[in-house]
This record gives C-alpha cells, sequence and structure tokens, in this order.
C-alpha cells in the first residue's frame, strides 16, 4: 500500500474539538473536554526526518548484547505518531498482515484507568485520526475502512474527529434490547466489507467481549488469503494475553491467544509500569523489545529480546532485578 511521503497539511489540532453534539446522541460516556492536550506540539531537539532516528546506548540485563541501535523512547505524541507509522510501513514491506498498535492516551507515562474510560477512547479516536492523516496518501483514503466498536461511536466520529475525512467509518456491534446490560449483536463483516477496501484499522475493540471475537472474524473472511491488510489500534490485547478473562467463563476470547495472536506482529507498542521500581515496555518494529527506566529526565534501556516479554515477566523479574 502505497504511503504518505509528505506533510499532512489536513491534520486536525490536536487538542480535542468541543462541537455541538445531538441531544439524542448517546456514545459510551464520550467525553470532549475543554482544554484538554494529548499532543505536545513542541518541535523536538533532535533532528526528526522521514526515516526512523536511531541511538546507541548501553543495555543492562539478560541480553547477550551490551550495545544496541534501536528507537529512542518519543518525547511526545508527536514524535509517537510518526515512529508508529515508519514502524507501520517497514513491517508492510515486510509483509506483515496482521498488526498490532498500543500506547497509553492519558500520558506517554500514563497507565490504563489514569482517564475516565470514555475519554481515553475518545483520545485514541483523535490518535487514529492523525495516524492516518500521516500514514494514509489521500488516493488511499477512500479504500481504508476503520471500524469503531459500535454504529454510536461511527456518528460520533463523523461529527467531530473525522468530519470531512474520506476514510471509510464501520462499526463492528449494534445494540440489542439488551443493552442496558451490557449486551450487543455481532455485525456480519461479509455484509461490512466492500470489494475495494485495501487496509482495515480496528479502533479500541476491548470494550465488550464480543468486539474482539468479532475482529477475528473480520480476519478470517477478509483478510487472511488476500492482499489486505489489518491493523488493531489500541485494542488492550493485554488483557487477553494476562488470563484477565478466565478461559472458563470466556473461552472463545481466551482461544485468541493460540489462533489469532500468533499471526500477528506488534510494530508499535508502550506500556507503562508504575511505582518506585517502575518502567516502560516499549518496542518499534523492526527493532527488539526494550526495558526503560526513566533516569535524571531520560530514559535507560536496562533489558532487551527478540520476543515480547509477559508483563509479569517485566514487573517481577525484570524490573526489580535492574
Amino acid at each position: 500500500m502505497p504511503l504518505s511521503r509528505a506533510p499532512t497539511a489536513s491534520r486536525l489540532p490536536i487538542a480535542i474539538p468541543s462541537l455541538p453534539i445531538p441531544e439524542d446522541f448517546n456514545c459510551r460516556s464520550f467525553k470532549m473536554e475543554r482544554g484538554m492536550n494529548l499532543c505536545n506540539r513542541k518541535i523536538a531537539e533532535y533532528k526528526k526526518s522521514r526515516k526512523l532516528d536511531f541511538v546507541t546506548h548501553v543495555v543492562y540485563g539478560n541480553s547477550d548484547d551490551s550495545v544496541g541501535i534501536d528507537v529512542p523512547f518519543p518525547n511526545d505524541y508527536s514524535e509517537l505518531l510518526e515512529q508508529a507509522k515508519e514502524a507501520t510501513e517497514l513491517a508492510l514491506k515486510d509483509n506483515k498482515q496482521l498488526m498490532e498498535i498500543e500506547f497509553p492516551t492519558a500520558g506517554l507515562e500514563s497507565v490504563p484507568g489514569d482517564a475516565e474510560g470514555g475519554t481515553e477512547m475518545t483520545g485514541s479516536m483523535q490518535l487514529i485520526r492523525e495516524f492516518c492523516d500521516l500514514f494514509v496518501i489521500p488516493e488511499k483514503a477512500t479504500r481504508t475502512r476503520i471500524f469503531f466498536p459500535e454504529a454510536n461511536e461511527v456518528k460520533f466520529a463523523r461529527q467531530s474527529v473525522f468530519g470531512g475525512a474520506s476514510f471509510k467509518l464501520d462499526y463492528l456491534t449494534k445494540p440489542s434490547f439488551l443493552e442496558d446490560f451490557g449486551f450487543v449483536s455481532k455485525v456480519k463483516m461479509a455484509d461490512r466489507v466492500k470489494p475495494e477496501d485495501e487496509m482495515f484499522l480496528v479502533a479500541y475493540p476491548y470494550y465488550n467481549v464480543n468486539e474482539m471475537l468479532v475482529v477475528e472474524e473480520l480476519y478470517n473472511e477478509a483478510v487472511a488469503k488476500t492482499t489486505r491488510k489489518l491493523i488493531i489500534f489500541n485494542g488492550e490485547l493485554d488483557r487477553i494475553r494476562s488470563g484477565y478473562y478466565p478461559p472458563f467463563f470466556y473461552p472463545k476470547l481466551a482461544a485468541l491467544a493460540t489462533t489469532l495472536f500468533p499471526k500477528m506482529e506488534t510494530v508499535y507498542y508502550i506500556h507503562n509500569f508504575k511505582g518506585t521500581r517502575g518502567g516502560t515496555l516499549f518496542r518499534c518494529y523492526p527493532g527488539p523489545w526494550k526495558v526503560l527506566r526513566k533516569v535524571r529526565g531520560k530514559y535507560v534501556c536496562l533489558h532487551k529480546q527478540g520476543v515480547m516479554p509477559s508483563l509479569k515477566e517485566v514487573a517481577l523479574d525484570i524490573l526489580p532485578s535492574a
């Protein structure tokens, strides 16, 4: 898929817009807070380019190599989105078909839950628009379908963050008559996908357990054995990886860890660990997985490896022993 090579003139201001919302609109309690600034627009002190910037630093821990050449941790969301774009482009060149992008939206040092759920989703929506404006050239916008969890969120996106965009907006689930009890109806993916679609981006499919099951259906029916690509953006897939959903009660969801996830490449990832011995698990494709700690305002790499460590391993093993 051809990707952008020029600055995007149409990028929205990163502050969440305060737009009028219809009185009858209901969308998971999304909050559009005045003055909320997700991305710091300061110009980076180091030289920026369309190529990945690399730094050399000493690495401690169990790594066999003492020196690594890796992408630095971003200073702000502008750098993060640029890194994520470059990482995704490199993954596409390597014929990766199913990709994951995951990072916190309440601040680069935040963890899930630091912001109210609706605010985090709104932040992800804004950053998805930013990412798509960087990543997709205008000629490919109408062939890029962005799936939001529910139909109401598609309406919200069109009236706010994605207003005027050419991307195709769609949804994974629709409310049922038991919506007040958390029940929604799956949407048949064969009815949503169009022949001209080339790229799918799924936005934060974690609020309801059915959402990731529909993503698996989307991959199996519309991506596998085709030339299409699928990106899962801020899906909080660590909930499934870590066993947050007990397999006894959620067997289909738990099965994704062995059916869908092995086919997926995590192209960009940030997960923070709080506490006196806290740190950050960071990865930018095709680089290694790194465990970082901020020391005197700068990130120091404590450990790196070629495969993703579990969050439990990082929290209980790597960080305490660093």
